[in-house]
């Protein structure tokens, strides 16, 4: 059967994907940040995953602010790098693994989670920059991906619970598929950060800190963290790091923690990631 292995969390701030393309990342600003990623990127290569489950957020590049889906999966053959305005990113195709991705689909719903299934879309620095995180600059990504957009840019999001509870119904879905794939999932986004109005440029290190300490070994009280906390304490786009819960809920209830980094600022934005080994 397929299984879930491992997790990987990780920020996507678009800036990161610019630093990578111009081959800025030895610069003093950036190399602290991309530093903490060395041991993952030989972490990986080693693991050799099948397929990424890549939960992110479009940034109203896929889905205007016309249609706002609160769960959709990608279940196309291929997606295509998104232009944000300045043209697409100089990135390989990105390949999906639209079996699995049906087959997560159909479970999923099965469990009483609604999904909107999309056969065309786009994917944007929420998606790409961390697979350039991981692999760098290939002519072709070396992994399948399953883009799975979360909806934390428009009221009502999810809540961290949802997220959480929704990442146990893909681990069943993924260990129901009758082939032998090695899966990790990754949640992206966050973590404190807030982009406009009066509190822009907020960062909290010692709340991301604390997330980062219970997410391994006390992700239930992460699960119960309010949309008003967030709000307050990491600003209107710390909601993000709900995403880091749907990877919590998907590795089971045992993790050993492998990797950490965290590294403020990149961008007014903070930096976390963390490797997580499910146990389960």
């Amino acid at each position: 059967m397929a299984r879930i292995t491992a997790g990987i969390g990780a920020s996507h701030v678009p800036l990161i994907g610019r630093a990578i393309d111009t081959g800025d990342t030895l610069s003093d600003y950036w190399k602290p940040l991309f530093d903490g990623f060395n041991f993952t990127r030989k972490w990986i290569a080693e693991e050799k995953p099948d397929v990424i489950f890549l939960v992110y957020n479009d940034h109203a590049t896929a889905f205007s602010l016309d249609m706002v889906p609160t769960f959709a999966i990608g279940c196309a053959e291929t997606f295509e790098p998104a232009d944000e305005g300045f043209g697409a990113r100089p990135v390989p195709t990105v390949e999906g693994a639209p079996d699995l991705a049906w087959h997560v689909a159909q479970s999923v719903i099965q469990q009483d989670f609604d999904l909107t299934i999309v056969n065309k879309m786009d994917v944007d620095h929420g998606l790409t920059v961390p697979l350039s995180l991981m692999y760098g600059q290939p002519k072709k990504w070396p992994v399948k991906v399953i883009p799975f957009a979360v909806n934390v840019v428009v009221y009502p999001t999810p809540s961290g619970r949802r997220c959480y509870n929704l990442g146990k119904a893909i681990r069943n879905a993924v260990e129901s598929f009758d082939k032998d794939l090695n899966v990790q999932i990754w949640g992206t986004g966050g973590m404190s950060h807030q982009l406009q109005g009066p509190r822009a440029g907020l960062i909290n290190q010692e709340w991301d800190k604390r997330f980062l300490d219970r997410l391994a070994d006390k992700p239930e009280e992460l699960a119960d963290i309010a949309h008003i906390e967030y709000i307050r304490e990491t600003g209107s786009e710390g909601i993000e790091m709900v995403m880091w819960l749907v990877m919590r809920g998907a590795l089971g209830d045992k993790v050993t923690e492998l990797h950490r980094h965290y590294h403020v600022p990149a961008s007014n934005t903070a930096v976390g990631h963390i490797v997580l080994e499910s146990q389960s």
